[in-house]
């Protein structure tokens, strides 16, 4: 015999208990069902530890997905406020980092704990290292085989995430799921992820691995971001170029501002006329890490004379070079240290008010495995609690 529930939620990640706890609330039998072996484990390794779970300013422009409209309702209807407000329910400490983005000041546990207590219902089940073999659709909803049981649903909520991180238990099911129903797919790729270089820049700046500089970082299309970027053993890392990486697509260049704060060639013209005989090398370790300016005279970008003796010319190709230091990645470190992935199901096959599937009466998508993605700063996790709480009114 089949047991019966109102809804299942597949995955219990931040998406997947937010819409069970909602859904528990209004008095439906809800059964998460996760095949690792503990919830949240994407969120208790998040913000090294603290969990950067929203931010003081979220709009539809912090996400990218081939409806730029899509996030907008689901937004609306929960908003970073909302969370923040549960967070201060549960007495939670936390802290405002950089732009606006909120940080655990303890431990990413208590979002963990604090989501687990919303589910904490009598009409909320939850079951872990439980397989999915199959599901059926029927006349009224869902037949699912978990691990040995058989399970029946009215209403299935599909919330097993992306691609990103695979050691913390990614697989491709959510997707699955999808294509078995009829649902279109978007490509998917890392997003929010480093970047590798080519042989050959990755020789010259290997050496620099550690070295952070602060930047604006700009893609083809026109995209970006000022933060840091960090130079790795592999290639280039740091908040802009995590950021950018969702804008880039392969075989394209990125263009570097070195210098964002300073217009080098004023800055030039100031330190020739106070130390004509100075070096750029030492003109330009002023302004830069040492190491850098010494990777790029070593590998000819750069031509070490006296201050003196730059002409225009030269002092207009520096300003150039500097400002627009442009690198053509050979890729980037894939799913393994992505933070989010790009892609997925295609939103359009899905309603933005509720995340149900427009054709497919019954399923939802809830969190990462749409084609909805967050920048860094907390709007993955924000668009998990949006996602989860709207299907979680209406399943």
């Amino acid at each position: 015999m089949a047991e019966k529930f109102d809804v299942v939620v597949i995955g219990a990640g931040a998406a997947g208990l937010m819409c069970a706890a909602e859904a528990g609330k209004r008095g439906r039998s809800v059964l998460v069902v996760e095949h690792g072996k503990k919830p949240g484990r994407k969120i208790l390794i998040s913000g090294g530890g603290r969990c950067n779970f929203t931010n003081y300013d979220v709009t539809a422009g912090n996400y990218v997905c081939r409806n730029p409209h899509f996030a907008k309702s689901a937004l609306a209807q929960y908003t970073q406020w909302d969370f923040i407000a549960m967070v201060s329910k549960y007495e939670i400490a936390y802290e405002e980092r950089d732009h606006g983005q909120l940080f655990c000041l303890d431990s990413a546990k208590d979002i963990v704990e604090m989501l687990l207590k919303e589910c904490d219902l009598p009409t909320v089940q939850q079951r872990y290292r439980c397989d999915v073999h199959d599901i059926t659709q029927t006349d009224d909803g869902f037949t699912l085989m978990l691990n040995t049981d058989i399970v029946h649903c009215e209403s299935l909520v599909i919330a097993t995430g992306g691609l990103s991180m695979p050691k913390l238990g990614a697989t491709p099911f959510g997707y699955q799921v999808a294509q078995q129903f009829g649902l279109k797919m978007v490509p998917t790729t890392a997003g929010l992820v480093p970047f590798t270089l080519h042989v050959e820049d990755k020789d010259a700046f290997a050496d620099l691995s550690g070295i952070a500089v602060p930047a604006v970082v700009t893609a083809e299309d026109g995209t970006s971001f000022k933060e840091n970027i960090l130079f790795t053993h592999r290639g280039l890392s740091g908040p802009a170029i995590l950021q950018i990486s969702s804008y880039w697509k392969p075989g394209q260049a990125v263009s570097i501002d070195l210098l964002p704060t300073l217009s080098l060639d004023e800055t030039l013209q100031a330190m020739r006329d106070k130390h004509p005989n100075q070096s750029l090398k030492n003109s330009l370790s002023r302004l830069l890490p040492k190491r850098l300016i010494e990777a790029m005279l070593e590998r000819g970008d750069i031509e070490d004379k006296p201050l003196k003796q730059l002409n225009p010319k030269e002092v207009q190709a520096l300003h150039d070079y500097f400002h627009q230091w442009r690198i053509a990645p050979n890729g980037t470190e894939g799913y393994r240290t992505a933070e989010v992935t790009l892609g997925g199901v295609d939103t359009d096959g899905l309603s933005s008010k509720t995340m149900a599937a427009k054709t497919v009466p019954g399923l939802y998508f809830v969190g990462e495995v749409m084609d909805v993605s967050g920048w860094l700063g907390g709007y993955n996790f924000q668009w998990a609690w949006s996602s989860g709480f709207v299907a979680g009114q209406h399943v």
